[in-house]
């Protein structure tokens, strides 16, 4: 029997400038949807009465709202993934929030939409009154646990495991198209080379060897891959994280620990201070991530910028009631200028700024200011 499956939407060709070296390229590819280490991912559950989608009742020229509330049994479902995901020891967290004004990830579920997630940072580009993710269909059954840990993959910038150049697969296309373009799926061909034809870039794949246990594999059924032989009879994950995802997201999301001053500093350690005005040398290697604080002398506008010849993400936090909130974020990735924002610090509250490379290219120093 076909599975219901995940059903991204198209994902928007990256803006990169031409002229880009490989290398540079490899690493704004594999880690532009990544968020900073030590993020708090704030979610909500969109349940307001405007919160509906207008569809056409079929053969009737009529519409109707499709409201995109849950039930209390599918929420559980959503934050026991959640704290799922949190326990593997990952350096970033979720926190539940009634306001999706301060709710990165929106979470609906419109039934006949498909289940679906804004991949990582793309979740920052959705309008406040849009979700971010779907689920659509109950996902409160045993069977469906799964489908709600694969959308928080991607909430954490997980890509399809099984599109993957590393996986080999030789799919029979048309196979393919007939058997999701039925029921359950009654997908288009598009939305079909999307989820599962398209092969990824290298630089896009998690991993340079293909892992079929992966919660980010879809379950397919047999007839549809043709080579290698082993996987003619369908491709059938746990639907739980498996070792390697897990090694993945702990190397783009350690856990909190020591660390040198400057060099990629974990949360809730003593992080090195960003002075007003001093520049604070990086030495990062690609991937890596430094953290700071702010404890702003004066309240006024003050600019937070990175220097020197590298692909940035800078974003600054404000600490309130405890834990980091966004305040503002510049990537400079893929172009010839430095992260830069321009943000409005308040004297007696704390601030954290951190940074991380994707690569580095002439002279190869780098430094980060306050000022």
């Amino acid at each position: 029997m076909t599975r219901r499956l995940c059903s991204l939407p198209r994902q928007p060709v990256p803006p990169f400038g031409p002229g880009l070296t490989a290398e540079r390229l490899g690493a704004l590819l594999s880690g532009r949807r990544m968020w900073v280490n030590g993020t708090v991912l704030h979610y909500c559950f969109l349940d307001a009465a405007s919160d509906a989608s207008v569809i056409p009742v079929p053969g009737t020229g009529e519409l109707r709202r499709v409201p995109w509330a849950g039930g209390e049994g599918a929420r559980e479902v959503v934050r026991a993934c959640f704290r799922e995901w949190q326990d593997l020891g990952i350096g970033v967290t979720f926190a539940e929030v009634g306001d999706r004004h301060e709710a990165e990830l929106r979470i609906g579920f419109q039934p006949g939409a498909g289940s679906w997630s804004a991949v990582g940072r793309d979740a920052l580009s959705a309008g406040r009154g849009e979700r971010t993710m779907n689920l659509g269909w109950d996902v409160s059954a045993p069977a469906e646990r799964g489908i709600v840990l694969h959308q928080i993959g991607h909430a954490l910038g997980m890509v399809h495991e099984h599109q993957s150049p590393f996986a080999g697969l030789h799919w029979d296309d048309e196979a393919v198209y007939a058997e999701l373009g039925g029921p359950p799926n009654y997908w288009s061909r598009e939305t079909t080379d999307t989820n599962v034809l398209r092969q990824l870039d290298a630089c896009e794949a998690g991993c340079s060897v293909w892992d079929p246990q992966s919660v980010m594999t879809l379950p397919f059924g047999p007839g549809l891959v043709l080579e290698p032989e082993q996987y003619r009879g369908g491709l059938r994950p746990s639907g739980t994280p498996s070792p390697a995802d897990k090694e993945f997201v702990l190397r783009w999301y350690p856990p909190a620990g020591p660390s040198p001053v400057g060099a990629g500093l974990g949360r809730g350690q003593a992080q090195a201070a960003l002075v007003p005005f001093r520049s604070a040398p990086l030495g990062l290697g690609p991937g890596e991530q430094a953290d700071f604080t702010v404890e702003p002398p004066e309240t006024r506008e003050y600019t937070v910028g990175t220097f020197g010849d590298a692909d940035t993400v800078l974003v600054v936090f404000e600490e309130r009631d405890g834990e980091p909130r966004f305040l503002a974020g510049h990537d400079d990735g893929g172009t010839p200028h430095n992260a830069a924002v321009r943000v409005r610090l308040i004297k007696g509250r704390r601030y954290a700024v951190r940074v991380r490379l994707y690569s580095t290219w002439g002279s190869g120093e780098t430094a980060v200011m306050c000022w």
